[in-house]
């Protein structure tokens, strides 16, 4: 019990250093905002994206607002994550908190709750913006919610457990972003975040099919876009089930990765 109310009032440590940070406020929070922003008012003339002739068509804003609140899930847990905490071993945050009576779990319970706060107000304030600013239409029907739900509860846990297992890969702190940074912006432009995945060559397809984020997208793409864009899938379908498999794995990858990985401090150190 103690190790759960330790964890509980992390949460709220975790969270309000998180927004006393601003290049991390920006560059994970409102980046996606800041990108919808852009595409929508860069195509707002190019018309509306159709799946198909006499097909139900979405405006640029529409169609990449699921991309993009997929993205924000990977920026809250495995950008944020990985960087803070590689950060935290390189000034030797963890090392002093390893010597306190601090549990691993209670941090953990810390770090994974600042990331789903913030993913949710990071949501929210997307899908305010969409509708609000830029007429997209949320849907009506409770089964889409319920959908976005439980894609974006698995979504979030399994970004924050790879967030933990990659901080272990910089060599240092000043690394961290050189590291992280790339590869989260490889997985965005393959995944069909800021590129139409229909669009992409099929090997960029099936690359991008090995992680996570394609599958949290296509997951978003299932909520927000019309019935009529699933022919544009790789399967010709939404395939729910097939995502949900998918971030299941990617989520016990990374709680193992995590759990061999973590130290309070490196072992080089």
């Amino acid at each position: 019990m103690s190790i759960m109310t330790t964890g509980a009032s992390r949460v709220g440590y975790e969270t309000k250093g998180y927004f006393r940070t601003p290049d991390a406020v920006f560059f994970t929070f409102l980046f996606p905002v800041v990108m919808l922003a852009i595409f929508a008012t860069a195509f707002s003339s190019m018309g509306d994206i159709t799946p198909g002739p006499g097909m139900e068509g979405v405006s640029f804003a529409e169609y990449y607002l699921p991309g993009l609140l997929a993205a924000g899930l990977l920026l809250s847990g495995v950008q944020n994550l990985a960087v803070d905490i590689a950060g935290e071993k390189g000034d030797g945050t963890l090392k002093r908190l390893g010597g306190t009576p601090l549990s691993p779990i209670a941090f953990f319970i810390g770090k994974m709750g600042q990331v789903f706060v913030t993913g949710v107000l990071q949501a929210a304030l997307l899908l305010v913006v969409a509708a609000v600013f830029f007429g997209v239409g949320l849907p009506t029907e409770p089964e889409k919610w319920v959908t976005f739900a439980w894609v974006f509860v698995l979504g979030i846990a399994t970004s924050a457990l790879l967030g933990v297992a990659l901080s272990s890969v910089p060599r240092s702190a000043k690394s961290a972003t050189a590291v992280v940074i790339p590869i989260v912006l490889v997985l965005q432009f393959i995944s069909g975040v800021y590129l139409q995945f229909y669009q992409l060559p099929e090997w960029m397809q099936n690359i991008a099919s090995v992680f996570p984020l394609k599958w949290m997208a296509q997951g978003m793409r299932a909520v927000f876009l019309p019935e009529d864009f699933e022919v544009l899938e790789q399967t010709g379908t939404w395939d729910l089930g097939g995502v949900a498999i998918a971030l299941l794995i990617w989520l016990v990858v990374g709680l193992v990765i995590s759990r061999v990985t973590f130290r309070w401090i490196r072992r080089d150190a």
